[in-house]
């Protein structure tokens, strides 16, 4: 079993700062990618970054330069570090991993972290 538990969302004012921490634990042999995806309230599921294996990075427009993603692949864990937070920001965060095992790859998700931005 494998799960990804996230962490460090909450209330903050605009122009704040929060930090996203998500780690994977279980029967993992490797992970390729992971990422933060978030969903606000009447909207579908978007990706906010994603970061591979090796630390190539990438964002939706409307984040970069005010958010910044990273991986420690010794305990296996994901962050998202979000600067200069703006109100349309509000949602609910997940991370996400694609992850071996052994016989399989497959897409795993956390149970989320809400992030409000109040203005």
């Amino acid at each position: 079993q494998v799960l990804l538990v996230e962490s460090g969302g909450g209330l903050v004012q605009a122009g704040g700062s929060l930090r996203l921490s998500c780690a994977a634990s279980g029967s993992i042999f490797s992970i390729d990618a992971m990422g933060w995806y978030r969903q606000a309230p009447g909207k579908q599921r978007a990706m906010v970054a994603t970061i591979t294996s090796n630390g190539v990075t990438n964002y939706v427009d409307s984040v970069k330069g005010r958010f910044t993603i990273s991986r420690y692949n010794a305990n296996n864990t994901v962050y998202l570090q979000m600067d200069s937070l703006k109100p349309e920001d509000t949602a609910v965060y997940y991370c996400a991993a694609l992850i071996e095992r052994v016989g399989s790859m497959d897409d795993y998700w956390g149970q989320g972290t809400r992030v409000t931005v109040s203005s």
